[in-house]
Order: structure tokens, then sequence, then C-alpha cells
């Protein structure tokens, strides 16, 4: 069989339509959450333009100020950790792993949510207990591939102690600037199923290389609280793409790409997987590629603190989109 250049040219031109139809069921799906970013906040829609150039990025840097001066020192959870070493990984990669919850944190945590109700793919209407993840998805007749808790892992002691210790305020306020402020905390589970399709793993933010714009400047602090290995969807960053960006990565509203792509610009050695024991804890700037693989074999349990420099969305607080 002969394959022509016409032939040839009808594949590539079906591919584009394909990639643009994914792009536009992409952007719709989001819309409702853009417009409620909006309304709240006016000054959210010249960052979500902006903040993806690297220009404008720089610009605002220059508004960082300088951090405080502490007159009392608290005691941190994390031993043996040095904020130095932690901003300049930060810097430099984009990422530091080395933060280590004690076993009681982690342990109590995990516990908290086997026995606490949380919501599938994001949304509200699909509320089950992890435990019964299979009968979840029979009951509500589709996949589930994420369970989240929201504002309930407030009611866990353990969660709102990680938010609160001062190493991670410290970390931020050194490396964003002394208006850095807590703006995400939120524990989630993501679950291994094979019926997900592009459309739910884009939402939970899985199998696709992105970057996150919620804020012209943010840090996330994230905390397996079972183990992780490569069959329980480990979450990969490529180390240094925060501060370099192709141009066709900055003229485009997709903050989406397919890994190929991403590791064509940036490198395949770049790309770091982080796997671990529970407890195991990393810190990154999300502005870097990022994303969580989906889990073959175990569901994976996850907490991310998150930090900005500008006000705190009421509505986001826990990272919860609208859904339509």
């Amino acid at each position: 069989m002969t394959v022509t250049n016409t032939d040839k040219a009808g594949a590539t031109n079906l591919e584009a339509i394909a990639r643009n139809g994914s792009m536009l069921r992409r952007m719709a799906v989001r819309i409702p959450t853009y417009l409620s970013d909006l309304r709240e906040n006016p000054a959210w829609l010249p960052m979500f333009v902006l903040a993806r150039t690297m220009p404008a990025r720089r610009m605002h840097w220059l508004g960082a100020k300088p951090v405080r001066a502490s007159q009392k020192r608290r005691e941190t959870m994390f031993v043996g950790v040095n904020r130095r070493d932690v901003v300049d990984a930060l810097q430099s990669d984009g990422l530091f792993s080395g933060l280590v919850l004690p076993k009681f944190i982690h342990e109590e945590i995990a516990a908290f949510v086997r026995c606490t109700p949380c919501f599938g793919n994001f949304d509200r209407r699909f509320e089950f207990m992890p435990t019964e993840h299979a009968q979840a998805e029979a009951r509500f007749g589709r996949p589930l591939l994420s369970g989240h808790y929201f504002e309930r892992i407030l009611g866990c002691k353990a969660a709102v102690a990680i938010q609160n210790d001062p190493l991670l305020m410290d970390i931020a306020q050194h490396y964003l600037g002394g208006q850095a402020k807590l703006i995400t905390t939120r524990v989630w589970w993501s679950f291994p199923t094979t019926q997900a399709s592009d459309a739910d793993k884009n939402l939970a933010s899985l199998g696709k290389y992105h970057f996150d714009l919620d804020d012209w400047r943010m840090l996330k602090f994230f905390f397996y609280l079972l183990p992780v290995d490569e069959g329980t969807g480990p979450h990969v960053y490529v180390r240094g793409s925060h501060k370099r960006r192709a141009l066709k990565h900055q003229l485009t509203l997709l903050v989406g790409h397919p890994a190929e792509e991403v590791l064509g610009v940036y490198g395949e050695q770049s790309a770091v997987t982080l796997t671990g024991e529970a407890g195991l804890g990393f810190v990154e700037d999300p502005f870097g590629f990022h994303m969580g693989t989906v889990p073959a074999h175990s569901p994976r349990l996850m907490m991310e603190v998150g930090f900005g420099v500008s006000p705190p969305s009421r509505r986001r607080f826990h990272g919860e989109p609208v859904i339509r």
C-alpha cells in the first residue's frame, strides 16, 4: 500500500481538527469557573491573560516585598529542613523534595478521610465513602476519578496543623515575597478507573502536563498520605520549566499540553517522577509544567497547601471549580 502526500496531509488535518475540538471542549468545561472568578475578582482577568507570559511575570516579581523578621521562633513539625536550601532549590529547579510528615500526622489524616464522605469529580452531587468507590461508580453510572473533601478537611486537626506550620509560611514568604498568604488547602483521592474519559482526566489534572494560573506567583506544598509507587499515580514535575517557557506555551490560552510536546521542548531528563512512602512531602512552583499520572492499581491520597500573593478566593479556597 502506498501512502501519498495527500493522504498524509489529510491525516494531519484530521489530527489538527481533533486537537482543536478537544481544546474547545476543555475550555468550555472551565468557562463557568472562569466567569465566577471574574465576578468575584475583576483583577483575575489580567492575571489570567498576562501571567502566562514571561515578561509580565518578571515585572510582577519585581513587586515582591521583603520578609519581616519574626520576633518569635515557632516550632515546626518538619525535622532537619533548612529554609534556605528549599528556597535555593525552588529558584533553580522549581522543586524541592524532602519534607517528611510525622507518622502520627499522616496516619491521623488517612484515618479521618477513610471515615468521611468525599465528593466525586469535584461535584458535590456525587457524595460517597472512599472505601465504596466501585459501588459509587455503579450507583452514579459514571467513572469517579477523584474524591475531594473541600472544607470538610478542616475538621481534621492534623490537616490544620500542616497548613498552619510556620516552616511552610517561612518558605513561601522567602520565595514569593512578604505578601505571601495561604490560598488553598485540600485533600483528595485519585482513583484507578478504566472508564475515565479525557474530559474526566483534564478536570482532575491527570495524564497531561499543565501549569497553574490561579495567581501571579504561587507555591504549592504536596504530601503523600499513603505510599505512592509507579502504579499509584505519582506526581511528575519538569525541572526548570518555571523560569523558561517556549513562546508557543506563552501565547496560548491552554495550560495543558501533551507529554511528548512538553518533554520535546524542556527535555525528557527534566521530568522528575516523585514516589515515596506515606508522609513524603515536596514543594513546587506550579507555574512549572507538572501532572498527576493516572493510578493503575491503587488510589493515591494527597494533600496540598498552596500559597499566593493575591487575596484568596472565598469560593475556591479548597480548589473547587464550578460544575454545570
